[in-house]
């Protein structure tokens, strides 16, 4: 049986601002219980000061200056740099043999319809597409028009190369 993969990517969070890493004033049970079942990693290198790259980076995992989108920040509506659809990436490799994808949150790697999290091989998506700076919790009357987007459609995984 394969392992669930459950990675933890949270913006502004520091390592003592848990409960399980040693934070008393404030309670984090869920987490706390996922870290006590699963594998814990406690050391870890942030390779930039800034979301974006970091998130490039992790997804990638390569050196977030080797793609034009790590050299950008803040992206502020700019629509033509973004992670290009076509590099492998971590949930695209993992799909590719056979786990569903998911991601939960901020993506912030380059705006639709260029870009976006169901092109770089996540399955399912909920969250905002661009920093939380930006982000506000308006509804509006278009899907297109709104910051908060959910998709639930499972895509054919890409042939292998």
């Amino acid at each position: 049986m394969r392992p669930n993969i459950v990675f933890i990517v949270a913006d502004d969070l520091g390592y003592a601002d848990l409960s399980c890493c040693g934070r008393r004033d404030f309670s984090t049970p869920n987490i706390d219980r996922i870290a006590e079942r699963g594998l814990r990693f406690t050391q870890a290198y942030a390779n930039s000061a800034v979301c974006s790259a970091t998130r490039l980076a992790l997804i990638t995992g390569r050196y977030q200056y080797r793609l034009p989108l790590g050299l950008e920040e803040p992206l502020a509506g700019k629509t033509d740099v973004g992670l290009p659809p076509a590099h492998p990436t971590l949930p695209s490799l993992l799909r590719g043999i056979g786990y569903g994808t998911t991601l939960v949150g901020k993506w912030h790697l380059g705006l639709p319809p260029s870009f976006g999290p169901r092109q770089s091989g996540y399955d399912r998506f909920w969250g905002i597409q661009f920093s939380a700076a930006r982000s506000t919790t308006t509804r509006t009357s278009t899907r297109a028009a709104n910051p908060i987007c959910g998709t639930a459609t499972r895509q054919p995984a890409p042939p292998a190369t």
